[in-house]
């Protein structure tokens, strides 16, 4: 298996297999991006599209995951959740 210096965690991981999707961005994000981050980054761009309500046919809504995908691996610093995401793995108290 083969490895890259992940620009997300900024360590040496193993690397995806293919490009997660055709063109310029997705060959930068498997030379660039562990497996390990672009997991990462597809569990929390489900939260994106849930909490926004983000349809996926509507170029908008692509263009916003692709700048949050592009902060979230090149720009230092967490993404914040969605301020009305709650959770399901937190028990509610009270």
């Amino acid at each position: 298996m083969s490895t890259v210096l992940c620009a997300k965690y900024n360590k040496e991981l193993p690397a995806l297999d293919k490009a997660p999707f055709p063109g310029p961005a997705g060959q930068e994000i498997l030379e660039k991006v562990s497996a390990q981050a672009w997991n990462d980054w597809m569990n929390f761009q489900t939260i994106l599209i849930n909490e926004n309500r983000l349809n996926l046919m509507d170029e908008k809504a692509r263009e916003f995951l692709a700048e949050k995908r592009n902060k979230y691996f090149f720009e230092p610093g967490e993404l914040d959740l969605p301020e009305q995401f709650v959770d399901p793995n937190v028990p509610k108290l009270g």
